[in-house]
């Protein structure tokens, strides 16, 4: 049923039939034979586009159409066909492969035409004969594999028509990825790589230079719209942008042409990607030549990167330092000698021979009397270099090389194992069906050391040679290896450059720039500009506290807690420590007030010690002064415990020590206050008082109030003594390195106990203040305790409001200038009369007697 549908789709292409008898058709229009053929026991077809146009007729639908007529020779096409016409040969002439068995070719000519690709593969199909018969539809194809087509489009329709048919196609350049689909066509295989893994590795090699901004140029067809489609959506992964996105078409008037142009033109991005065919390309460039279009980095898929026609036209210059991707190249031995030997002589009536003698040596065979020189057939084709000649690069003839050998391995192994299982040493031809599924277990080395197979969606292993184009000495261009692309290797191996030896648009050994924003530089993020596609941005600096260490970074992290971000934003930084320190200004001052006022405390004591039987020292009970004198030592030198880096011990000594040691000096001064209004109560008529406060109850009075002080620290140290603590909420960038209190309660149980002594020895020094006496100690006290009061309530204030170390520097000073009220208030006036007055230093003059 199959042979008979494709036996009347071939003639409704080759048009209507009559009957010439009762078992066949005659065809109305011409019959189409191959261009090159060579029937053998088993013939290989192939299709190749030897012809790049057809001559647009119109088909009036009222006589038999004419046969297509196609012009334009394709030399690389041609120099294919020949190719493979070569790897038959050597097939033929191996004792290896196919021993006893000879190959033959049926070579076709799509003509860059999709219609002429269909009417090839069906003539391969069916045959070519101008009449059919009723065993037309019985007998086997007449070849049992297909290669070709060079384009991806037409290979489509080749491939969908005759998948059903599973006669298998191999093609040597369509690399469309949408070849792969197994579903669409099951009988389809080739040897150059799927353009999907070109594609993701020309993204990757844009990304490798940091191009982020890019414009794109593709083929207005299947190979350019998958291709580009692919690039896309990889780049879109890596972070590049596409500026714009421009199809083209050979057929394209120049109006839309220009239009592409003008884009290019006005657009900011400096690398253009172009995934286009070299027919597609070349109407494109000749418009940039016209209009010296210079300064853009051309990246180039590898159906033109090698272009020879391409790189030795001198307009188009402007494409030096163009990088992309080519199929590896190799070199055949033997394939120069071959080429070379093609002639029109060697079949007088096949016109394709004269055709391509006068494209190669443009001559021509028929004299015309033009400008044009006439071939005479003695010219050598050894002595001119042009495309089909030039077998220094072989990258795509050579897959038409492996898909032909490939075809012969399948072969060889089919017919093998069919000898094998028969015991039969003749040889019958293979059904395509059953050379399809030797073809995709093929699995062998060719003679360039490539190995061959394929995988489960017919496709090889994508290995690429990254070419640059750069100018030679004599001013042609030159391919230049610069890296390679193997999809076999490891992510991190896949794509190796060697930049060093790379040149860039314009002959520049510079790497172009090509970004919609400059890069952000660590210390900042990118924030997107509304509207604009992702790679345009702005560069924030990082808030206080956040950092990004890398370029181009999207966000900025937030340090560690005990961490800040260094000035540039770029680094977390150990937070600044703070606490009082000796070794700043702030603390020696502190220091040094606190050993002088402990200095003057010792003096004083020095002083009362030397006159100590006078009667100023002696009155008021010379006890209580010197141990008040003892206990102001003590406070100015418990300001220290408050100096220098808080320690478990420092913090438990510095608020304890510092609430006993001033209970102790308050004691005192509420002991001497007491003194004074029971001596003025003694001298009362009758008055007994000074008994019940004599010195002993003086000293225990002392002890008993210290002691009580002594208890509630030794609770609070117990419950819950004060701590080191690091402080990290009051400031952002650096730590408060402070005593916590532990319990809040006990802290304010010492000084609220502290505050009742002062507040109590203030009145009562208050009520004293005017006692007759010359010498009454109860005013200074009085102005000591107001002083003291004073500095300790501003000190409560400031307290809750002032951070950090000077906190504690608040608490020194307040400690500093209560103490030095109490030893200059109290004690001062003494040493005066001491000292300086030593004649009123009497007890007439105490008493107010003399």
């Amino acid at each position: 049923m199959a042979k008979r549908t494709v036996s009347l789709l071939l003639l409704l292409l080759y048009g209507a039939c009559i009957p010439a008898a009762a078992q066949d058709c005659k065809m109305l229009s011409q019959p189409f034979p191959p261009l090159l053929s060579a029937e053998r026991e088993i013939n290989i077809g192939a299709i190749f586009s030897i012809h790049r146009n057809i001559v647009p007729k119109t088909h009036l639908f009222t006589s038999i159409p004419e046969p297509t007529t196609c012009v334009s020779l394709n030399l690389r096409e041609f120099k294919f066909a020949q190719t493979l016409i070569f790897a038959i040969k050597e097939i033929n002439n191996s004792t290896q492969l196919l021993p006893g068995v000879t190959l033959g070719y049926k070579i076709y000519d799509a003509c860059g035409s999709i219609n002429q690709a269909i009417l090839s593969s069906m003539a391969l199909i069916n045959g070519f004969k101008e009449t059919l018969h009723d065993e037309s539809c019985s007998r086997p194809p007449f070849v049992q594999a297909i290669v070709g087509e060079s384009s991806s489009t037409p290979t489509i329709a080749i491939a969908s028509i005759l998948g059903p048919f599973s006669l298998p196609v191999i093609s040597h350049f369509a690399t469309c990825a949408c070849l792969s689909d197994r579903k669409r066509f099951p009988s389809f295989f080739r040897t150059i790589a799927s353009d999907y893994y070109q594609s993701r590795a020309l993204a990757q090699l844009v990304k490798h230079f940091g191009w982020t901004w890019v414009g794109t140029v593709s083929s207005r067809n299947d190979y350019g719209n998958n291709g580009i489609s692919t690039f896309e959506k990889k780049a879109q992964q890596l972070g590049i942008c596409v500026e714009y996105s421009e199809t083209v078409l050979r057929t394209d008037p120049q109006e839309q042409l220009l239009k592409t142009l003008e884009v290019i033109k006005r657009a900011t991005a400096k690398v253009v990607v172009t995934f286009i065919s070299f027919g597609d390309f070349i109407p494109l460039l000749q418009l940039i030549s016209q209009q010296n279009v210079t300064g853009l980095q051309w990246v180039g898929s590898e159906s033109w990167i090698t272009s020879r026609i391409i790189a030795e036209t001198k307009e188009y210059s402007f494409l030096t330092g163009a990088v992309g991707f080519a199929v590896a190249n190799v070199k055949l031995d033997g394939l120069r000698e071959f080429l070379v030997t093609v002639h029109p002589d060697q079949e007088p009536k096949n016109e394709l021979l004269k055709d391509f003698w006068e494209t190669a040596f443009q001559c021509s065979f028929r004299n015309t009397g033009g400008s044009t020189a006439g071939c005479t057939g003695s010219e050598r084709l050894a002595e001119v270099q042009n495309e089909y000649s030039d077998v220094t690069e072989l990258r795509i003839a050579n897959k038409v090389y492996t898909a032909t050998y490939a075809v012969a391995h399948a072969l060889h192994n089919l017919i093998k194992d069919v000898k094998s299982s028969t015991n039969s040493s003749k040889v019958e031809v293979p059904t395509p069906r059953k050379v399809l599924e030797y073809i995709k277990y093929v699995n062998f080395t060719a003679k360039t050391g490539e190995k061959i197979f394929f995988d489960a969606s017919g496709d090889p292993v994508a290995k690429y040679d990254l070419i640059n184009w750069q100018p030679a000495k004599d001013g042609s261009m030159q391919y230049k290896l610069v890296g390679a692309y193997d999809s076999s290797l490891p992510p991190e191996q896949l794509l190796q450059i060697n930049q060093e030896q790379m040149v860039w648009a314009e002959n520049s050994r510079q790497l172009p720039v090509s970004v919609c924003s400059e890069s952000c530089p660590p210390g900042t993020r990118k924030a997107a500009q509304r509207g604009r596609p992702v790679c345009c941005y702005d560069c924030i600096t990082c808030a206080d506290g956040e950092i990004s260490n890398e370029t181009d970074s999207s966000d900025c992290f937030p340090c560690d807690l005990e961490y800040w971000s260094n000035e540039s934003k770029d680094r977390c930084v150990l937070k600044a420590i703070e606490f009082l320190s000796y070794t700043e200004i702030m603390g020696i001052v502190l220091s040094l007030c606190s050993l002088i006022g402990a200095l003057f405390s010792s003096i004083v004591s020095f002083v009362f010690y030397l006159h100590k039987e006078t009667p100023i020292v002696r009155a008021n009970n010379s006890e209580l002064s010197f141990l008040l004198l003892f206990s102001l030592t003590l406070c100015f030198l418990c300001s220290l415990t408050f100096i220098g880096r808080p320690t478990e011990w420092s913090c438990m000594l510095r608020h304890t020590v510092f609430g006993i040691t001033f209970v102790l000096c308050i004691s005192c001064v509420l002991g001497k206050t007491i003194v004074v209004l029971m001596a003025f109560k003694a001298t009362l008529p009758g008055s007994n008082v000074m008994k019940w406060f004599g010195p002993p109850q003086q000293r225990l009075s002392v002890v008993t109030l210290t002691l009580i002080q002594v208890l509630i620290c030794v609770l609070w140290l117990t419950i819950s003594p004060p701590f080191p603590y690091k402080n990290m909420h009051y400031y952002k960038d650096k730590i408060i390195l402070e005593c916590n209190l532990g319990s809040a309660v006990g802290f304010w149980a010492v000084l609220a106990y502290l505050g009742l002594l002062s507040i109590l020895c203030f009145v009562l020094a208050f009520l004293a203040r005017k006692l007759p006496d010359n010498f009454n100690e109860a005013k200074f006290i009085t102005f000591s305790m107001l002083i003291f009061c004073a500095v300790w309530i501003t000190f409560f204030l400031a307290y809750v409001s002032t951070p950090g170390k000077f906190t504690v520097a608040l608490e020194i000073f307040a400690i500093l200038a209560s103490s030095f009220a109490l030893l200059f208030c109290i004690f001062a006036p003494k040493c005066y009369l001491i000292l300086l007055k030593p004649e009123q230093n009497t007890k007439k003059h105490m008493i107010g007697k003399s």
